[in-house]
């Protein structure tokens, strides 16, 4: 571990945990959460089995003793994080010293089959996940790369393994091929499936492919194009339309409307990536302006800083970004 400057100002902490696999599960594979630590707070943890000494100044050293007894109880509670769990913890304090980790936790979203749990990247995405689950309709707008689908499919199918929906609904409006489709090559399924691969590629990564098969043959869940919805009312289902703002004012308000008693609407996309032909007013963008202030309906607005992106991807938009004003 690298080590910091010592000061006679240097507050030293000893930390011991009595369950030696929860603590090398909280330590990380060659103690790295403790190597992200140290580097987030500016202290020094030194490691001794599952003892822990950790030395920095006052403030940094008392932290990091609070972030790693938190997240210690949290596994001793049977929570399972996993490392990359516990490395967004450690990302979302680097962002927000005072953020509350417990409370952020608390909001993780488990999936048993695959052995997986999500845990919100964001105070942003947390809010997400509130408004879902206070409110029957949900608008979330903002850019790609923010978590709007993917959470909202992830609560979609935690209601459905609760049995508080009977069917998931997942549709897109497929406005890139043309409402119709019918200029593609290939059955249905294959022309529809480009346009609605991201909503699948959601499904199994918190189902196996087997279940997700069979619950789609058995119409448990539902992966079509919007116009697939009219003429129908759509009782007990978790409804998602995903990349709304290529919806239509027509659209929007029949998608709208086609939910039934005792379900769930979330509506997403991105205002400024709309499709539509020229002169065509999303339907997205008008539903936020008729809707807004109704009792009921929910917006969360996700902006770039939310985006949750590879580091290495991130270095390498802030490089383009200089290139570019650099240019100017």
């Amino acid at each position: 571990m690298h080590k910091h400057k010592r000061s006679h100002e240097n507050k030293i902490i000893h930390l011991t945990f009595e369950d030696n696999n929860l603590a090398r599960d909280l330590f990380g594979s060659e103690d790295r959460h403790l190597r992200s630590l140290e580097k987030m707070l500016g202290i020094d943890i030194h490691v001794r089995g599952s003892d822990l000494r950790i030395e920095g100044p006052h403030k940094d050293a008392q932290q990091g003793e609070k972030i790693l007894s938190m997240l210690y109880q949290m596994l001793r509670q049977g929570n399972p994080l996993m490392g990359s769990e516990i490395e967004n913890a450690l990302k979302l304090l680097s962002r927000d010293r005072h953020a509350n980790i417990e409370n952020i936790f608390s909001e993780t979203i488990f999936f048993p089959a695959k052995r997986k749990a999500l845990v919100p990247r964001t105070i942003s995405q947390k809010r997400y996940l509130d408004l879902i689950r206070t409110h029957d309709v949900v608008f979330s707008i903002g850019p790609a790369g923010t978590g709007k689908t993917y959470l909202a499919v992830a609560m979609a199918v935690t209601s459905l393994l609760r049995k508080e929906v009977k069917r998931i609904i997942l549709a897109r409006p497929a406005v890139e091929a043309g409402e119709k489709l019918g200029f593609l090559p290939g059955d249905l399924q294959e022309k529809i499936n480009p346009y609605l691969r991201p909503l699948y590629d959601a499904l199994y990564d918190m189902l196996e492919p087997e279940r997700v098969t069979m619950l789609m043959e058995e119409d448990v869940i539902e992966v079509a194009p919007l116009a697939f919805m009219r003429g129908r009312t759509l009782h007990e289902s978790f409804i998602i339309l995903d990349e709304a703002q290529n919806c239509s004012y027509h659209q929007m308000k029949m998608c709208l409307t086609r939910m039934g008693m005792n379900s769930k609407m979330v509506v997403t996309g991105d205002i400024t990536q709309v499709d539509l032909p020229s002169g065509m007013p999303s339907g997205l963008v008008e539903a936020c302006r008729i809707l807004e202030g109704e009792e009921g309906v929910g917006f969360h607005r996700f902006t770039d800083k939310d985006v949750i992106r590879h580091p290495l991807v991130q270095r390498i938009v802030t490089a383009y970004e200089r290139d570019e004003n650099h240019e100017e």
